[in-house]
């Protein structure tokens, strides 16, 4: 009995040291690789049962197959992968061209639509236009009816006159120098107005002028008062330093009618005193402006000189 136990242990052994080998195989352990000498060791040697090389190498070469069919299982994935990304890639820009067309084909169908719209409109202008043609003709053509009915009775009464010419040749005569006495003063009534009425116009663009000239100066006197007041703002909001003395900037100051700053600009000047003008002008908002539109349309498009103030 002790005999076989110990074999049965011997062979179990073995075994392991076996599916040791061929899983330490199976994670890439290279057989071209030399085997490397066994440190020397004291301790007590295992014996075990030869197992056949043949099943081993089997083992061995079923765990290589699985290996391989897994790798090529991982490349055809991958390869799958790559053709369905292809595929969706090709479906995406096939969408995209379908798209594409679409819009095209509505430009299309918007152009021609315009075109239709704009004939419509035309052939309609082009009706009216020969509507208010015929409409014309018809009018023209009652008014030369009208005209020959007119001239038919006018040959009546012309003919009717005729026989009373004779008798009232000395009445026409009369009438007709009552007509030139009344034309004369007529004429002479309408020189003096109009004598009149130029001594009157005259007289108001004299006035007008006065006044004009007086209005110009109030305008200017305004202007130069609001350019103070917004030069005053401004400086109330600048921020001086030493180095500014002595230095000036001209700046654009664009103005809406309630007084907000459209927009500011450098025109010339100091850097240093520009980028402080052009902040206070900014930080101010708005600024000081007329009711009235005369001055306004003065001072709406400013250029004003900034020059720092020291206590």
């Amino acid at each position: 009995m002790v005999k076989q136990s110990t074999l049965t242990l011997s062979i179990v052994i073995s075994l392991v040291v076996h599916v040791g080998v061929i899983a330490a195989l199976a994670v890439g352990v290279d057989f071209n690789e030399k085997p490397k000498a066994l440190p020397q060791s004291n301790a007590p040697i295992v014996k075990a049962i030869v197992v056949d090389q043949k099943l081993v190498a089997a083992q061995v070469e079923k765990i290589r197959k699985q290996k391989e069919n897994a790798k090529q299982k991982e490349i055809d994935r991958q390869r799958e992968l790559e053709r369905k990304l292809e595929d969706a890639r090709k479906a995406r820009k096939k969408e995209q061209d379908k798209i594409k067309n679409l819009e095209r084909e509505r430009k299309r169908k918007q152009n021609e639509a315009d075109k239709a719209a704009a004939a419509a409109k035309a052939h309609q202008i082009k009706q009216q236009k020969e509507k208010e043609k015929a409409a014309k003709a018809e009018r023209i053509r009652k008014q030369k009816e009208k005209e020959q009915r007119s001239a038919e009775k006018a040959a009546q009464r012309a003919k009717e006159k005729r026989r009373q010419e004779e008798a009232a040749a000395k009445k026409a005569e009369q009438e007709r120098k009552r007509k030139a006495e009344a034309e004369r003063k007529r004429k002479a009534d309408a020189a003096e107005k109009a004598r009149q009425e130029k001594e009157l116009a005259e007289a108001l663009a004299a006035e007008q002028s006065v006044l004009e000239k007086t209005r110009n100066r109030q305008v200017l006197s305004e202007v130069q008062k609001y350019k103070a007041l917004i030069t005053q703002t401004i400086k109330r909001n600048l921020v001086v330093d030493p180095s500014m003395k002595g230095k000036t900037c001209k700046v654009n100051i664009r103005l809406a009618k309630d007084g907000f700053v459209i927009s500011t600009k450098t025109v010339s000047g100091d850097p240093v005193v520009c980028r402080a003008s052009k902040t206070a002008i900014t930080k101010a908002g708005r600024l000081p402006v007329s009711a009235d539109a005369h001055v306004y349309n003065q001072m709406k498009d400013i250029n004003l000189e900034v020059s720092p103030e020291f206590n």
